[in-house]
């Protein structure tokens, strides 16, 4: 059992997304005792936030193993990002006020008046996205009804009700003017696209892809703003390439993830399987291999440097939760502010402190910033859809 595969189960349990397979895993992890030390990692990075329910399935002495763990959490963690307020991992009611009456005295909250706490009006993004299609029809999917919405030029598409945009061939595709759409997420919103040739794609908030029709000639050719994680179908005669503002990616079929958003300073492409080829427009390419990560500067040179990547941090979205590793608030702030849907200022001198956390991006906008205020690095107020940050 990989540290991945428990955070993903934890997570999508959360989220209320795992398949009755996938939380009969869930149910019997939590019940076995020789799980005790995954979960104890949970904890350390901050991802405590065991519900009754979950905590009913261990058995007595796991779960006092549990709370143990918690309270002997020394103070100076608070600068991981306490993501976990309202939890408590005990296995009897006293446990479960004992831990909040400590959680109580050693975070109290730093909001004053409670602004933040009572931010309810600014909900989490969802599946919301608009298509224009190739003769300029604008379609706004999120309004839209599921099902088959365009059949035309042997092409038919359709519309599911889990967020996702299918394109599926029906007829002759090798005569005609190929067509291209333009799939669009506003800031609030994500989308799925499953691209006629079976390359499957997810849209992070405020991106775009332009992508054609249908795949002819030697390539295959889509152009991406703002984020996107691809599943490339094989095809070794036509490789698939997703231009960027500052370079290209190009792939024959593999697993990757590109952040190419205008308002950062890199563009970023992670490979989790495979190899692709990272193209900077004004430098020379290279390739990389699982595990890695190209950042390509934009500073006008499109300098170009491989690490090793975080993959659970860059994977946080697709999977819908933050993972803030070593980060910066101007950087959270970057993308609390697209996903939410809301304009950030700063006032006064900006923190310059390295957050460390997970949290899920289902939770309201005042449980991620109460959290954030947790670590007194950080004091927020909210106006409307504006938020101002402060020391």
């Amino acid at each position: 059992m990989t540290k991945y595969r428990l955070r993903f189960l934890y997570q999508h349990y959360q989220a209320g997304t795992l398949t009755n397979l996938e939380h009969l895993e869930w149910k019997t992890l939590l019940a076995d005792p020789n799980m005790k030390e995954g979960l104890e990692e949970i904890i350390d990075e901050g991802w405590y936030d065991f519900s009754e329910q979950e905590i009913h399935l261990m058995d007595q002495s796991h779960a006092n193993q549990i709370f143990d763990r918690i309270v002997a959490i020394p103070q100076q963690k608070v600068k991981q990002i306490a993501l976990w307020k309202s939890i408590a991992a005990a296995a009897s009611i006293l446990l479960v006020a004992a831990l909040a009456l400590f959680l109580y005295k050693a975070f109290p909250s730093g909001i004053e008046g409670g602004a933040v706490k009572h931010a309810t009006h600014i909900s989490p993004g969802g599946n919301k996205a608009f298509l224009t299609l190739g003769n300029g029809k604008r379609i706004i999917l999120t309004d839209l009804e599921n099902g088959t919405f365009s059949a035309r030029n042997g092409m038919k598409i359709t519309k599911t009700h889990d967020g996702q945009l299918v394109y599926t061939i029906t007829g002759n595709q090798h005569s005609g003017r190929n067509e291209y759409n333009l799939i669009e997420t506003p800031r609030g919103g994500q989308y799925q696209v499953l691209l006629p040739d079976g390359t499957h794609v997810w849209l992070n908030a405020a991106s775009s892809l332009k992508y054609p029709s249908v795949f002819k000639g030697k390539e295959r050719k889509v152009e991406l703003q703002g984020e996107a994680y691809f599943e490339v179908s094989k095809n070794k005669k036509m490789p698939f390439k997703v231009i960027s503002s500052h370079q290209t990616v190009e792939v024959l079929g593999t697993h990757f993830n590109v952040n190419s958003y205008s308002e950062e300073s890199e563009n970023r492409t992670t490979l989790l399987e495979g190899s692709v080829r990272v193209e900077p427009n004004r430098s020379t390419g290279l390739i990389i291999r699982p595990g890695e990560q190209s950042r390509v500067k934009v500073n006008g040179k499109d300098k170009i440097n491989v690490i090793e990547a975080d993959l659970e941090e860059v994977m946080a979205w697709k999977n819908n939760y933050f993972r803030f590793n070593n980060e910066k608030i101007e950087s959270i702030m970057r993308k609390i502010s697209r996903w939410y849907d809301v304009s950030v200022e700063y006032h006064g001198a900006i923190s310059e402190e390295e957050f460390n956390g997970t949290i899920s991006r289902t939770k309201n906008i005042s449980q991620v910033l109460e959290m954030l205020e947790d670590t007194k690095s950080v004091h927020f107020k909210i106006e409307g859809r504006r938020i101002i940050v402060m020391k």
